[in-house]
């Protein structure tokens, strides 16, 4: 059988010389996406057309490793392995603002604004040469979602702080995830199944660059220079007017089933990113919320479709900042990851 990576080849070169392709045959498989199977009597829908550029950052992101579905995504790690390994060789850098870093950070911690990432990483240290580089901020979305795009990128020791510095120490749990958890809207919940749109092309990028590589540096320099808040987004905000947003939950069906936001269609995990046939499910006419238990997933899955064009936004909080008491009575029967005092370490700052 021919390899996904042979036949995305085939089907790349093929867009060059026809201004255009088809994705009945590209990318990973229908059943791969977990696609449902075909209805007897019913006309299959016709091919869509991907354009060029969106097709040749599929190849390059598949030929660099997948890392959207490979055992590394998401990439986090918890606060006590981080402070376990204290002086091992491991490099941390804080994102949050200076003042904050100034009040109190993990020791060795080396304060980085967001946007200037790319220029540290590329010209003050060398990332390979430490075990870990460990990104942290308050609460972990930020650091999630700059995480995703560095791992994008090919830095393959980069880490998300589980929780943020919340979880560091007990003064910053209670200015940012101690305030961040909810059950404001559980009452709001819908448990029906909401279908996927129309099946359409991705989202235009309009570089004028015809190498994936090209493309993916480009997108990655446009995503990191306008900063995190433009990729977050707020329980309140989105359930002020769910269809303002073509709204995506990120996380197993029996979860899906037990409640969601209002309108919210499911996407499998680990069967969405880098797989055509479900992507092209995803209009980009409006905006697209993911959310996922905790919003660190989904910071990451947003980074991704970002880095398509899609004007993408993680929930800060995920289902924490709008059931959380539901995820405290469910977590026995659904693995829920509700943020509890027992996340809470009492870690020294440094100042």
């Amino acid at each position: 059988m021919m390899s996904v990576k042979r036949l995305i080849s085939l089907l790349v070169t093929a867009a060059f010389l026809a201004q255009g392709c088809t994705s009945g045959g590209s990318g990973k498989t229908q059943q791969e996406g977990e696609k449902k199977a075909e209805t007897p009597g019913v006309a299959a829908a016709a091919p869509v057309e991907v354009n060029a550029e969106a097709l040749l950052l599929i190849n390059e992101l598949e030929q660099t490793g997948d890392y959207v579905n490979s055992r590394e995504f998401p990439s986090l790690i918890k606060a006590s392995v981080v402070h376990d390994e204290a002086g091992a060789g491991n490099h941390i850098i804080d994102l949050r603002p200076a003042a904050e870093y100034a009040r109190g950070h993990i020791q060795g911690a080396v304060s980085v604004a967001f946007e200037a990432l790319p220029e540290y990483l590329e010209s003050k240290i060398k990332p390979f040469e430490f075990d870990k580089v460990i990104l942290v901020c308050a609460s972990g979305q930020v650091s999630s979602y700059a995480a995703s795009l560095l791992r994008i990128m090919g830095y393959g020791n980069v880490y998300a702080l589980r929780w943020g510095m919340s979880s560091w120490n007990r003064a910053l749990a209670e200015e940012y995830w101690l305030k961040g958890i909810s059950a404001a809207y559980e009452s709001r919940l819908e448990t029906s199944d909401q279908p996927a749109a129309t099946p359409g092309d991705l989202p235009q990028l309009n570089t004028g660059l015809t190498t994936g590589g090209e493309i993916l540096d480009r997108r990655f320099r446009q995503l990191m220079s306008e900063g995190s808040q433009v990729a977050q987004i707020t329980a309140a905000e989105v359930f002020a007017d769910p269809g303002k947003y073509y709204i995506i939950n990120f996380e197993r069906k029996d979860k899906y089933e037990s409640g969601h936001i209002p309108g919210a269609v499911r996407y499998k995990p680990a069967g969405t990113l880098g797989i055509l046939p479900e992507m092209e499910t995803i209009p980009h006419d409006k905006p697209v919320v993911v959310y996922c238990g905790t919003g660190h997933n989904s910071a990451f899955a947003t980074a991704y479709l970002r880095l398509f064009g899609w004007d993408a936004k993680t929930l800060v909080y995920g289902n924490n900042a709008f059931m959380h008491d539901k995820m405290i009575n469910d977590r026995a029967s659904l693995s829920w990851l509700p943020f509890t005092q027992e996340e809470i370490h009492d870690y020294p700052l440094a100042k």
